[in-house]
């Protein structure tokens, strides 16, 4: 079966329909799927909920979904700098559920594996857990969270063998492995293709399985902000 496709447009095709749930890896402007995201901006695929740790920056990453106006609900961890994803959401035009960084990577590695449900003491007591199924265990309690099970996953990989097998670099392993195996379809974009057997099993991150269609790119790598303090002089 071929996974191997030469451009994102050609890797979502009839993949893309309005109103579906898109898992998105990556943390921050780290290891995120610019070429797919862009992809589907040119697709104009509408009224998307998108579960991501975050929705990037005004002008990069989600963050172009929400200025073409086609994600109608994110499912996240963190707003961070993006200016856009806070107006929107305040405004009541964008839709947002949000999670603990942790309970959502669960919630995706729980949909990929089979498991509709977990049970967790994070976010009790919070806004979190209002309006979903509590239960006590050796005296502590603990608020039910669903796995999610996307429509569609798209990802970022450092390298990747012609079958689909994913190496990942650094913190962009953090969501990018749960988003990929919680998609019902997973497309991964990498920025290098190695031969076939080239890659150490040990090293791999994500078995081909996980993945159907794939792609090589150039990417922006971009970086989400920088800090920096004046040296204090002898």
């Amino acid at each position: 079966m071929k996974k191997v496709y030469d451009t994102a447009a050609e890797a979502l095709d009839g993949l893309l329909h309005d109103g579906m749930l898109i898992a998105a890896g990556g943390f921050g402007l780290c290891g995120i799927p610019e070429l797919l995201i862009a992809a589907i901006r040119d697709a104009g695929t509408k009224d998307l909920t998108v579960a991501s740790n975050n929705a990037g920056v005004d002008d990069f990453g989600l963050g172009v979904l929400l200025q073409s106006r086609q994600i109608r609900k994110m499912i996240s961890s963190y707003v961070g700098e993006n200016a856009e994803f806070m107006r929107q959401y305040l405004s009541g035009e964008l839709e947002l559920e949000f999670n603990p960084q942790g309970t959502l990577a669960e919630r995706m590695r729980a949909g990929g594996s089979g498991i509709p449900g977990f049970y967790t003491k994070t976010g009790v007591g919070t806004v979190i857990a209002e309006g979903k199924e509590h239960k006590d265990f050796d005296g502590e309690t603990y608020v039910m969270e669903r796995g999610i099970v996307a429509d569609l996953s798209i990802v970022k990989a450092w390298k990747a063998d012609d079958t689909g097998n994913l190496v990942f670099r650094k913190t962009a392993r953090n969501f990018n492995p749960p988003a990929a195996m919680c998609g019902r379809v997973c497309v991964a974009e990498v920025e290098e293709i190695v031969p076939r057997g080239s890659l150490d099993p040990d090293h791999i991150h994500l078995p081909g399985i996980y993945v159907h269609r794939l792609i090589q790119g150039e990417h922006e790598k971009r970086i989400e902000q920088r800090t920096t303090r004046k040296r204090e002089e002898a």
